[in-house]
């Protein structure tokens, strides 16, 4: 089993505190037995004392019936061959004060003690008892001493066996736990396969209703995991022939622009050039200015075409700008009422050619609803470049709703919209602006991955 923070096993820790519990209860029934040996040694001494009491009132009751000079000596002698008085100490002084007699030492556990905080714990101050005869004065003093020593043993044997219980409890709460989490060292074996990549690994079936919820949830987790990265091997694998594939195809289309460049294109300026000297030089009613003028314009139209096969061929936000101006100037030139602002920030990176015909119909679908709906003053458009992504916005201050028109052939063109931005990987929304207009948004890719695969399903 795996160690803590703290560097004991949980095997360990679960033991000590099964310990901890059982001498917190230990210490409690240590207590209860602490009072009642407390209240047995009371009892015991008491009683000892009222016994030795009554014996020495018998003796001095006895010793008074005897002549005044034989008290005296009698009493010390049957004191001497009493020896010590059950649990007590005697004492004979005479009227001055000087000891005559005092009770041998105990011989039961000679030379042993009980501790002092022990014996304060459990002995007891009891009164001393006095008595007379004639000028001899007779002190019982109790000791419980012998009392409290066999107390002290009996705690000393309770607190060995109760440390072999805490052991033997702990190596058996340690053995237990072993056998009951065991399947968890499978299950903690499983979990650093999975982490260094065996995602194939799976837990067996357990006996134990929690262990079995664990094993079918791990093997779950598994299953999702190892399709997840197969899904994601596999989608690498795309990318990676798609990125091939999209290098090849533009370093071809670099090549044929460039040789369309440098041999079309250079031999349609050619023949244009002579075709305009021919004109420049051949008069009016010349057989040869009329074919020559033909040919100047039908090489201008080629290279228009060339040029546009060129743009197709090496998209870039240059091509996009210069459509969305032309939009704009013949826009102004036939609506100067409608105030328009525009805002370009393309970048210098590529836009694909779709991308860039689903952004010029934007605009000119947005313009034209503008003139149809909105009756607006003003009209606001942009196009950002945000990485590898377009936004493209049009928000004007008309009175627009966004909802299909009920004029004929109406209705459609927010839906063909929002269905050709969705169609490249796009994103599309309308809205009401707050304090009036009507705003329209858009966000697509500049190099959409549909022309990546489109491009090589083609090849």
């Amino acid at each position: 089993m795996h160690r803590g923070a703290g560097g004991l096993s949980l095997h360990t820790r679960v033991g000590l505190v099964l310990c901890l519990l059982t001498a917190s209860l230990l210490a409690v029934l240590g207590g209860l037995w602490l009072q009642g040996t407390r209240s047995a040694i009371h009892e015991e001494v008491e009683a000892a004392t009222r016994v030795s009491a009554q014996w020495l009132k018998v003796v001095l009751a006895d010793l008074e019936a005897r002549p005044a000079d034989e008290q005296a000596a009698r009493l010390l002698s049957v004191a001497a061959s009493v020896g010590r008085v059950r649990a007590h100490q005697l004492e004979i002084r005479d009227g001055a004060g000087v000891l005559r007699h005092v009770s041998p030492p105990p011989t039961y556990k000679v030379g042993r003690a009980a501790p002092e905080w022990f014996a304060a714990l459990v002995a007891l101050d009891l009164p001393v008892r006095q008595f007379a005869l004639g000028d001899l004065r007779l002190s019982l003093h109790p000791d419980a001493s012998r009392a409290v020593l066999d107390a002290w043993d009996e705690l000393l044997a309770l607190a060995g066996w109760a440390l072999l219980l805490l052991l033997a409890l702990f190596a058996a709460a340690r053995m237990a736990l072993a056998r009951a989490l065991r399947p968890l060292e499978q299950v903690m074996g499983a979990l650093d396969r999975t982490g260094a990549g065996r995602f194939d690994t799976r837990l067996p079936g357990f006996s134990t209703p929690e262990l079995a919820r664990l094993s079918r949830a791990f093997n779950g987790m598994a299953d999702r995991l190892q399709a997840a990265v197969n899904d994601n091997v596999r989608l690498d694998t795309q990318r990676e022939l798609a990125e091939r594939m999209q290098a090849r195809l533009a370093a071809e289309r670099r090549d044929i622009a460039r040789e369309l460049h440098d041999e079309l294109a250079q031999g349609i300026t050619a023949v244009r050039a002579l075709a305009g000297a021919i004109v420049q030089r051949a008069p009016d009613e010349s057989a040869l200015h009329v074919p020559a003028q033909g040919i100047v314009a039908v090489t201008g139209e080629m290279q228009d075409g060339v040029r546009r096969i060129l743009q197709r061929l090496r998209p870039s936000a240059t091509g996009l700008a210069e459509g969305l101006e032309q939009i704009f100037a013949g826009w102004r030139a036939r609506h100067d009422g409608i105030d328009l602002t525009a805002r370009l920030e393309l970048g210098d990176g590529p836009v694909s050619a779709e991308t860039a015909a689903v952004i010029l119909r934007t605009v000119q679908e947005g313009l034209t609803n503008v003139l149809r709906h909105a009756r607006a003053s003003r009209v606001e458009f942009a196009v950002l470049r945000e990485g590898a992504w377009l936004r493209v916005s049009l928000q004007d201050d008309g009175a627009g709703s966004g909802q299909p028109s009920a004029q004929a052939g109406c209705g459609f063109g927010l839906a063909g919209m929002g269905e050709r931005i969705e169609g490249l990987g796009g994103e599309f929304s309308t809205g009401r602006v707050a304090g009036g207009g009507f705003r329209i948004e858009a966000r697509l890719p500049a190099m959409p991955n549909k022309t990546i695969q489109e491009s090589v399903h083609e090849q």
